[in-house]
Parts: structure tokens; C-alpha cells; sequence
């Protein structure tokens, strides 16, 4: 009989990749916590080793970035940064370069899953009252914030795991990750602005204001408040005290306030994203007690598949990526590398992240803006997405690998 812990896994992995079960209300939180919950029940994984299994650090680190992202949006910083460039709106392509670069950079510095349900809804309000076609600009918003976080390790959830586990130095991972972005990130946009170059144009009747959602006016102090926080963060990445520690001070901080409701804030973090990333964390626990990934290893490199081999690892990981999502993906491949080989780590960060881009249910942040989107009626198919992040992906992914052949290090 089959061990139920490999069971619970692959139902909670079809689950999370399709999206659904048939026949129930079900989300990918939903069927990741259900898992997590079926590992502890049927006793695959026992309480104590269940809370022991989620990687604390991981998700303070998440939680208070998800605080300093709070701040900006109740201040009005999101909403001013697109309404500042809304006057580049009659020149698309340039409205398309600097929305995708400022999601890029922010998505670098506060994690690209709380920058996409912070972008999104605004950015549809204004395309919508300006009449422009809106899938360019939101397959750009999606893309830039996937390839933009791959540079920093709080760029999204995956490098923070892949930078904790790995001790992974703040400074010299955005100094291997950071220029393999960057060409990433112009490649995309290039690719973006060829499929749609004759459709930019206005492809329904412009939506007035007032049937769109109101958003916090700009708030120039609280506003200043988020963004000095972001800077002090950042700085104190590059001391030796823990990034975990410092970001939840941070975050603690900006909490005091005297005119902003602690509940506003709190409101704002996303818990589902939260109790998504602790269920994964127990359900490739219960896989891993099993030592199926580690069998699994051994199959791939009696092979030749041997994640030492960077070019190797760099498939595997965008494989993985697309079969169950970039961040499980990250969770099963990090038991496998070296601490001692810092370039496994990026490489694993770069293929994971550039690879989301590929479908829909390769990154977090595609589903957010596809589902934000959907909410102001705008349909983002699974052939409209693939139609753009196929060639985004291969890009993106040749880029790392003609690093790795100039370096000498496949």
C-alpha cells in the first residue's frame, strides 16, 4: 500500500498546480492547508515536527515586508507612483517601460506577490478610464515583478527561503543576480512591445473613475514613513544581524503610529499568502521524511541530471517551477545544494523565478494579477499568458545560462 504521506503529496501538489478540486470551493490555500492538515492526522508528520518544519525566519521575513507594503499602499504611495506617470499614457510603450521598471524595482525590495495585489487594481482603474488595451500592460506588470525580484533575497518568498537556508550574504547575491535581471527585464519588455505592437491602442470605451475602487489619496508623511523604513531595511541587510530580526523591528516600528489604525495595516497583510507558504513547508516535510526527493536525486543523476552540474539545475528548476510552482519547487531543490557553493543557491533563485514566468500557475504573482484583474472584468487566458511568457522565459533562462558558459561554471 502506497505510504500516505506520498499520497497527501501528490493531491496536495495536483491541488495547488490545477488550482481546484472539482466539486468544492477550494483555492490553493485551501488545498494546501487541507494537505498540511491531512499530514498531521494521519500522523505522516507529528505536531511537534509539523511546527518545527516551517522555516520560521521565511516567514517573519514575508510578514513584514507584507507590514512595509501596508504602509505604502494606506499612504497613497502606490496609487502616486502609477498616477505620476499617467501623462506618458498617450505614449504606450514608454507608459509600458516605466511601469514595468518601477515594478521591477520595488518588487526587488518589498517581494513581488505584495507589489502585483498593490499595482494591479490600480493600474487597471487607469487603463480602463484611458480606454487602453490593458493585456500588455498587465502581462508587463506580471513579468517585470517576477524577473525584478529575482535580484535582491526579499524579492520573493522563494529567494528569502533560498537566503536563509543558504546564509546566503545580501550584498553579493545582488551582485551575481542583479545584471542576469537586468537584461531580463529589457528582454521582456522588448518581447512585450512586438506581440502587441499594432494593438496598444484604446480596445474598449474608456470606464470613468467612479465605477472603479477608490484608493488612499497620497499621504506625502506616511508615505515618507514607508519609504524611509524600505531604506533602513535595506541597510541593515548589510550588518550581521539577522534579516528576519531587523525587518520585524522595522515593521514593529511603523506600527506605532498615531494616525494610522494598527487593524488598517493588519487588514492588509495577506494571510492567505502566509498560511499558504507554513501548509507547503509541512507537506514536503512529511514528503522528505520519506527521502523521496533524495531518491528521486539519485534517479536524475544515475542519469547524468546532477544538480552540481548549474546547467542541470538550471532545468530542473524551471521544470519543477511549472509542474508545482516556483516556491514548492524552491522548498523540495534547497535540501539538495551545497552551502558551500554560493552559485547553486543564485542559480536555483535566478531558473525558479525567471521560469514563473512561463505559465500561469508558475509564480504567485501571476495568479494574483490575473485574479485582481478579473475582478474589473478583464480576462487574462491561459493562451494570452503563455503566449507572452513562453518567449519571456526562454529569454530570461538563456540569459543565465550564457553567464554560466562565460563564467566557466556549468
Amino acid at each position: 500500500m502506497p505510504d500516505p504521506a506520498v499520497l497527501i503529496f501528490i493531491f496536495t501538489y495536483l491541488g495547488v498546480a490545477l488550482g481546484r478540486i472539482p466539486g468544492l470551493m477550494l483555492d490553493r490555500t485551501g488545498i494546501a492547508l487541507l494537505g498540511a492538515i491531512a499530514m498531521i492526522v494521519s500522523g505522516a508528520v507529528p505536531l511537534g515536527e509539523a511546527m518545527a518544519a516551517i522555516d520560521l525566519p521565511t516567514i517573519i521575513l514575508l510578514y513584514a515586508l507584507m507590514v512595509l507594503s501596508a504602509q505604502l499602499r494606506l499612504g497613497g504611495f502606490y496609487t502616486w507612483v502609477i498616477a505620476r506617470t499617467t501623462s506618458l499614457l498617450e505614449r504606450p510603450r514608454l507608459f509600458l517601460f516605466s511601469s514595468m521598471l518601477t515594478a521591477a524595482l520595488l518588487s526587488s525590495l518589498l517581494a513581488n506577490d505584495i507589489v502585483c495585489l498593490a499595482f494591479t487594481p490600480v493600474l487597471c482603474g487607469i487603463l480602463l478610464q484611458k480606454g487602453l488595451n490593458p493585456l500588455p500592460f498587465l502581462l508587463g506588470l506580471a513579468a517585470a515583478s517576477n524577473i525584478g525580484s529575482a535580484a535582491t533575497i526579499i524579492g520573493n518568498p522563494q529567494n528569502m527561503l533560498i537566503g536563509q537556508v543558504g546564509r546566503l550574504d545580501f550584498g553579493r547575491f545582488l551582485l551575481w543576480c542583479g545584471p542576469p535581471t537586468l537584461i531580463a527585464l529589457a528582454g521582456a519588455y522588448l518581447i512585450l512591445c512586438r506581440l502587441y505592437k499594432n494593438i496598444f491602442a484604446a480596445s474598449m470605451p474608456p470606464r470613468s473613475m467612479a465605477q472603479t475602487p477608490e484608493w488612499p489619496e497620497f499621504d506625502a508623511w506616511q508615505s515618507a514613513k514607508g519609504l524611509i523604513a524600505v531604506l533602513i531595511l535595506v541597510g541593515l541587510f548589510f550588518s550581521p544581524i539577522p534579516r528576519e530580526l531587523s525587518a520585524i523591528t522595522v515593521a514593529g516600528v511603523l506600527l506605532c503610529s498615531r494616525r494610522m489604525h494598527s487593524r488598517q495595516i493588519m487588514e492588509l497583510v495577506d494571510w492567505h499568502l502566509l498560511t499558504l507558504f507554513c501548509s507547503l513547508f509541512i507537506v514536503v516535510h512529511g514528503l522528505s521524511s520519506r527521502n523521496i526527493p533524495g531518491l528521486v536525486m539519485e534517479s536524475l543523476a544515475s542519469q547524468g541530471l546532477t544538480i552540481t552540474n548549474l546547467f542541470a539545475l538550471t532545468g530542473i528548476s524551471a521544470l519543477m517551477s511549472n509542474l508545482v510552482s516556483n516556491v514548492p519547487a524552491a522548498m523540495l531543490l534547497v535540501r539538495f545544494l551545497d552551502p558551500g557553493v554560493p552559485q547553486q543557491w543564485y542559480v536555483l533563485a535566478l531558473s525558479s523565478t525567471f521560469a514563473g514566468n512561463l505559465i500561469i500557475i508558475g509564480s504567485i504573482a501571476n495568479l494574483i494579477v490575473i485574479e485582481q484583474a478579473r475582478k474589473f472584468k478583464i480576462e487574462i487566458s491561459f493562451k494570452e499568458h503563455v503566449r507572452a511568457g513562453i518567449p519571456i522565459t526562454i529569454f530570461s533562462l538563456l540569459v543565465l545560462v550564457l553567464l554560466l558558459a562565460a563564467t566557466g561554471r556549468l
